[in-house]
């Protein structure tokens, strides 16, 4: 059944977790009604109702980033439910730890399912009524890895640079509709995926997971993980009316991390 909102609507993918969750706190506190979507139903429920507040709806929606039918999915509940969408974070888990000679056929096939098709696939379903309504963000939380490859993670940096390599085509097809398409870069930032990270880093090396965390925060001119409502700070910047000249551009958020321009 659709509902009927005269605020803005937005739809966060990952967003029982780490930065999607933020994400979607984030957009939650500055005046947007929300669809949430992951693939575990207990979370999201979870997580919907620590957001849910008098004057703001919350739904969700189980669907599979790795799934072909997921973005088919998203769309036909954010649509059905709201009747239009201003604001798309593109965010999903990472994939395996692999080494650029370890990967094989079938996981870059998956990592570029979960990490590029998927979004791809679901945009392009949600853009036509933001195209028509002459408004609208997408938004694709990425990677520091689509700057500078990371060593180990050989899938991400390849399916997330192929989406921001489609994010930067597609900016320019749509900013005359008045339509936004921005990335974002997370570095360290202190979530469970960077937790599994510094993990596997662990076991790898044969050391301890605190001497690795240590010593990755203090490679880190901040010198220290940041927080993921400080990555949700840049998307609700994104996602605000202040942001309708930046478009086709990625914003790193990683405490000075990169070396690289931009």
């Amino acid at each position: 059944m659709s509902t009927t909102t005269d605020r803005r609507v937005a739809v966060v993918g990952g967003a029982t977790s780490g930065l999607g969750a933020a994400s979607a706190r984030a957009l939650a506190e500055s005046g947007h009604d929300l669809l949430l979507w992951s693939r575990d139903q207990g979370r999201l429920e979870a997580t919907a109702a620590e957001l849910e507040a008098p004057g703001r709806t919350v739904r969700t929606v189980v669907a599979d980033a790795s799934d072909p039918e997921a973005a088919a999915t998203v769309a036909a509940a954010a649509l059905d439910t709201f009747d239009r969408v201003d604001v798309l974070v593109l965010n999903a888990g990472g994939p395996p730890v692999a080494r650029a000679d370890e990967v094989t056929a079938d996981g870059m096939r998956a990592a570029f399912q979960l990490l590029a098709v998927t979004p791809v696939d679901l945009a392009n379903r949600l853009l036509p009524q933001m195209r028509e309504r002459g408004s609208g963000r997408v938004l694709a939380i990425m990677s520091s890895g689509v700057r500078e490859p990371i060593d180990t993670l050989a899938y991400s940096n390849a399916g997330r640079a192929a989406l921001a390599a489609w994010l930067k085509t597609l900016a320019r097809t749509v900013a005359a509709d008045g339509v936004t398409v921005n990335g974002v870069l997370p570095g360290r930032i202190a979530t469970p995926r960077v937790a599994s990270l510094d993990a596997a880093a662990a076991k790898r090396t044969g050391r301890e997971v605190e001497d690795v965390s240590r010593d990755s925060a203090a490679s880190i001119p901040a010198g220290r993980y940041g927080r993921p409502e400080e990555l949700a700070a840049v998307v609700a910047f994104l996602a605000s009316d202040a942001a309708s000249y930046v478009t086709g551009t990625t914003i790193a958020c990683d405490g000075g991390a990169l070396r690289s321009l931009p």
